[in-house]
């Protein structure tokens, strides 16, 4: 018989409706181990009923070996799926869903003045770092992180390091870096603003005029301009691209949470109906050259690597 009939009963699927809906696979502890959203639930798991042995369904004839039980609830639109699917797969991070299940690894960048000093942080984890003004979430964590260390190695030319005596005490937290810096040109923090809200470039546009002016900049102009690149990338690619979909939906919270980020951009999506432009859910696994760069982050305070 087949294992999906012997299981489930051979008329297990025609007393699924045709519509749009959210399915939720459990294994026999009561654990869920499946979330998926469906245009067409009866469909949908006629799949995994009729699941052959090809590299293709080999997910779906795993999953069936492990299941015990299958609920599904029935959704108005299939937007409405999809979030539900986002939230309960954000709740309960079931073992066969990845996309979504890792939202609070979304990276944010936050700012903090202090005198006439600035203070710049990357984190995964804002919560713990209440004093500081934050942007994002961000999607990418490669594209993130290598424009956080690309200005930070950019500033070096342009203000001086803060000892780590002159940064505030924080915890030692893994992806989370802290850096400093003193007598930078004034007004700098309101336009870096700006650039990590997508708002302007401005900032950028400053730094590039600075550092042309810089010797030890220009000497080493082939670096530099990668530098500048990977900070246009991020511009490009989320910066810019947040605020897009913000002003689209009329989204006035900010900074967008890391567990909204997905669930706002959803509601983009469906809206507009087409496929937003930008790096793939895959492109921000992290690779093992980029958690290099992380453990051989520029020399200057960072209080997240003690």
């Amino acid at each position: 018989m087949n294992p999906f009939n012997k299981k489930f009963g051979t008329h297990f699927i025609q007393s699924i409706p045709q519509k749009s809906g959210v399915y939720q696979i459990y294994n026999n502890q009561s654990v869920l181990i499946y979330v998926g959203k469906a245009k067409n639930l009866r469909r949908r798991l006629g799949n995994y009923k009729n699941a052959k042995r090809k590299k293709k369904h080999q997910k779906m004839k795993e999953i069936i070996s492990e299941a015990s039980f299958i609920k599904y609830d029935v959704c108005d639109s299939e937007l409405q799926a999809h979030l539900l699917e986002t939230k309960l797969i954000q709740s309960f991070r079931p073992k066969w869903n990845v996309v979504g299940a890792f939202y609070f690894m979304y990276p944010m960048i936050g700012m903090l003045q202090q005198s006439n000093n600035l203070i710049f942080i990357y984190t995964t984890q804002p919560h713990l770092f209440s004093n500081f003004i934050f942007h994002g979430a961000f999607r990418s964590r490669e594209i993130t992180r290598d424009a956080f260390f690309s200005l930070i190695r950019l500033m070096k030319y342009i203000g001086h390091s803060l000892a780590a005596s002159k940064i505030p005490a924080y915890p030692s937290i893994k992806y989370s870096y802290v850096y400093g810096f003193r007598q930078l040109p004034s007004g700098w923090f309101a336009i870096w603003e700006l650039f990590w809200k997508g708002e302007s470039k401005t900032a950028l546009e400053l730094l590039i005029l600075e550092l042309v002016e810089n010797a030890g900049a220009r000497k080493n102009a082939q670096q530099i301009q990668q530098y500048i690149n990977k900070l246009n990338r991020f511009w490009i690619h989320e910066a810019q691209l947040l605020k897009k979909v913000r002003s689209k939906l009329n989204y006035l919270e900010y900074p967008v949470s890391q567990q909204e980020r997905d669930l706002v951009f959803l509601k983009y999506r469906y809206q507009t109906r087409r496929k937003i432009p930008g790096p793939s859910f895959t492109e921000d696994r992290t690779s093992t050259a980029n958690r290099k760069e992380e453990k051989t982050c520029p020399a200057s305070p960072c209080r997240g690597e003690k």
